[in-house]
């Protein structure tokens, strides 16, 4: 069931289009062919915000009555939509479809409706705003919300978001010229000794994606065995998505899964997500034995992902969230994900209270963060005093 939303003072109340909003998960799910010419003349869309990627996070995620949804329509075209789902704690808030496993949220508008597109969300947005905060976190520079933010009339906000590392769009050789020569030549080292033991890669088919990421997930698994590793990565729910979305994500050109062999047998596979702009390093799984040969996974995972950033439509490569000091091996790029905040008078208290509380939680981590280093730095001089 779709609503027609009401307008802000910004908009005339007959003008058109108009946002609906729509809170049937079947409509939703029926979106995909008209949410997927949207996704593609999106230029600043990242492959989180395909329909593929939302609707099966829904059915994995999701709470029954929660889902909003708000869509702009021409007619029969859909020119805007920003995927939504309400939550009532810590705050009553509005927050995107994706969740925490996305590293990237915004709203779409079509390039080529970009005006209508945008005040038609913002009257929408505004309208939903009585009663709830709207809270979009993770979004990426360039995004669409940037210019929904810029054009808010009522209290807003933008707090940090995480942190991201990107690569130029080059091919493999490009990176490796950005790099100083001795690290560039033990890579390229590296790179021999794949070639020389017989790693051999493959993209997998569409029909082939379902097998291939239950293979990833296994690999996945083995390789953090007994190590720290992200404990949602492990769960049934989150195995489910990726099996649902993967299939048509593919058959889209919005993802990718490229398996790697050695004597006949797939000891690692990778997902990377694409959309028209960016190519994202998702997911990988690699056997313990690949180590033990001393294959360096992580110039084996790189070398498949600069595959898919060149061509005619150039890809900038990010290695999503995250700042792990081997990132940093290949010089990538700082890019910060920021947190947009978006209220009405009436809702001000709660851009306030969401504010003071990502502002104790930094707090909190930055005191945890001090006592682990001060108990290493106390580890450290009690070994060198016992020697």
């Amino acid at each position: 069931m779709s609503t027609t939303a009401s307008a802000s003072p910004h908009t005339a109340p007959d003008q058109r289009p108009v946002a609906e909003l729509c809170v049937d998960e079947a409509e939703f799910d029926a979106l995909a062919e008209p949410w997927g010419r949207l996704h593609r003349a999106c230029a600043a869309a990242t492959p989180f915000q395909s329909h593929a990627w939302l609707s099966s996070w829904w059915r994995s995620y999701g709470r029954p009555g929660r889902l909003r949804v708000l869509l702009v329509r021409d007619g029969d075209r859909l020119i805007a939509a920003a995927p939504l789902m309400r939550v009532d704690r810590p705050l009553p808030a509005l927050k995107p479809l994706g969740g925490a496993i996305s590293d990237f949220t915004d709203v779409l508008v079509d390039d080529a409706r970009r005006e209508e597109g945008t005040e038609a969300l913002l009257s929408g947005l505004y309208a939903l705003a009585r009663t709830a905060l709207i809270d979009f976190g993770e979004v990426r520079p360039g995004a669409c919300l940037e210019s929904l933010y810029a054009r808010w009339p009522g209290p807003r906000r933008t707090l940090a978001g995480s942190e991201c590392l990107e690569l130029p769009a080059l091919p493999m050789e490009g990176l490796l010229k950005r790099l100083p020569t001795p690290r560039a030549q033990r890579t390229r080292a590296k790179m021999r000794k794949l070639s020389a033991l017989g790693v051999e890669s493959r993209v997998v088919p569409t029909e082939e994606v379902e097998n291939s990421v239950r293979t990833l997930l296994r690999l996945h698994q083995l390789q953090w065995q007994g190590r720290k590793v992200t404990s949602e990565h492990l769960q049934p729910r989150f195995h489910e998505h990726l099996l649902r979305s993967m299939r048509p994500m593919v058959a889209a050109g919005e993802a990718v899964v490229t398996e790697f062999s050695l004597d006949g047998e797939v000891l690692a596979a990778d997902l990377t997500l694409l959309s028209g702009t960016l190519a994202g390093g998702y997911l990988y799984g690699a056997h313990p034995s690949l180590r033990e040969r001393k294959v360096d996974v992580a110039t084996m995972l790189l070398d498949a992902c600069t595959r898919h950033t060149g061509g005619e439509h150039p890809r900038a490569l990010s290695l999503l969230r995250g700042n792990e000091p081997y990132k940093h091996h290949w010089r990538p790029e700082p890019v910060a994900n920021r947190r947009f905040l978006l209220a009405r008078r009436r809702t001000a208290p709660l851009v306030r209270a969401a504010a003071w509380s990502a502002s104790g939680r930094q707090w909190a981590k930055r005191r945890l963060r001090e006592r682990a280093e001060r108990r290493s730095e106390g580890s450290g001089r009690g070994g060198g005093a016992s020697s």
